[in-house]
């Protein structure tokens, strides 16, 4: 378990794919077109894991 740690390019890869999602959730959530929750899904279950790996992770040089 000790060996679980982020480097700086895996940790800014997540920030970036944690920003896409977030967006890409609100802009389904404020849009709500049809299949609007099943995008949303889509799109803010990668952002909160995305999210938790960040918080709980270590970064490592």
């Amino acid at each position: 378990m000790q060996d679980l740690h982020l480097t700086p390019l895996t940790g800014a890869l997540i920030v970036f794919v944690v920003v896409v999602c977030g967006h890409r959730f609100r802009l389904a959530w404020k849009e709500q077109a049809p299949g609007w929750q099943r995008r949303a899904w889509f799109f803010g279950v990668p952002a909160a894991i995305g999210l938790l790996l960040l918080a709980f992770l270590p970064l490592k040089y």
